[in-house]
């Protein structure tokens, strides 16, 4: 099954400048960019996915696409790498209209193109955003919900937690890299956020290889397995690494019987395998 995405009827590239930056914990950063090409953003939904482009180091300007379809993958891959910039998926965690900024958090980690340039980025610094949907979409027949992520999906699920009604029971699955990921988080009065981390106690003994690295995901996957869900008709939103997001549906399906139509997911990264660009 295709996850259903969610298109605004229009949308246009948009080309962006670093306003601010700073770290959030030791490895999250959040990004603030701005300028008024950000009027041109139809917001549809919390877990909105843009395209990020951004310059390569060395690159004093950016170069973006000129269509605003899904030619622009042609038309980039057709530059020289001397003027092509990087191209990530990301999620925008707050958009503020009146400010004309948009706000996009990363989970930073080893000196890949896009965690070196968030190291980087300084006021003043181009960047552009390209719309590419919403997939949360809560029925209306349903009495609670369940988030489910990794660090990639982190700044989707708090964002959903921002317009999520207080009365929603609402459970949370969020594993990160790191303890020190771990953050105070303001939730809707009827969310419970279980946070696990790949370097603290969350391996239980007797799991197979104790101490080897843990696949990002599997946490979340197992707390899921092992947990007592809501009673009653839920909605499951779920995105991460893409075992994640496909062990967990096909769990809450085969084992669970959760309807498909009340889920939904998607893999923003699979483990081994380099983004374009």
């Amino acid at each position: 099954m295709i996850p259903k995405v969610y298109l605004p009827e229009s949308r246009t590239m948009i080309t962006l400048e670093v306003r601010r930056r700073a770290f959030v914990t030791p490895g999250f950063a959040s990004v603030t960019l701005g300028g008024p090409a950000v009027r041109d953003l139809v917001v549809a939904g919390h877990d909105q996915a843009v395209r990020l482009f951004f310059p390569r180091e060395g690159q004093t300007a950016l170069r973006m696409p000129t269509v605003s379809n899904e030619a622009w993958i042609a038309q980039l891959m057709l530059l020289p790498k001397s003027v092509r910039p990087w191209v990530r998926n990301l999620t925008i965690r707050r958009v503020r209209p009146a400010e004309d900024e948009v706000d996009i958090e990363f989970a930073v980690h080893g000196d890949s193109p896009m965690s070196s340039w968030v190291r980087r980025a300084e006021p003043g610094d181009p960047a552009g955003i390209f719309d590419v949907g919403t997939m949360y979409r809560l029925p209306e027949h349903a009495d609670a919900q369940l988030l489910i992520g990794d660090e990639t999906a982190l700044p989707a699920i708090l964002s959903i937690l921002d317009g999520t009604p207080p009365a929603l029971a609402t459970e949370v699955y969020l594993e990160v890299a790191s303890a020190a990921d771990i953050r105070p988080v303001e939730t809707p009065a009827g969310a419970r956020v279980h946070w696990l981390s790949r370097d603290g106690e969350d391996l239980r003994p007797g799991d197979p290889n104790p101490g080897e690295e843990l696949r990002p995901g599997a946490l979340a996957l197992d707390a899921v397995r092992r947990a007592s869900l809501p009673p009653g008709r839920f909605y499951t939103w779920v995105a991460g690494e893409s075992r994640l997001a496909t062990s967990v549906r096909r769990h809450l399906v085969n084992d669970r019987g959760v309807p498909k139509r009340d889920i939904s997911f998607v893999g923003y990264w699979r483990l081994g395998r380099s983004s374009p660009g």
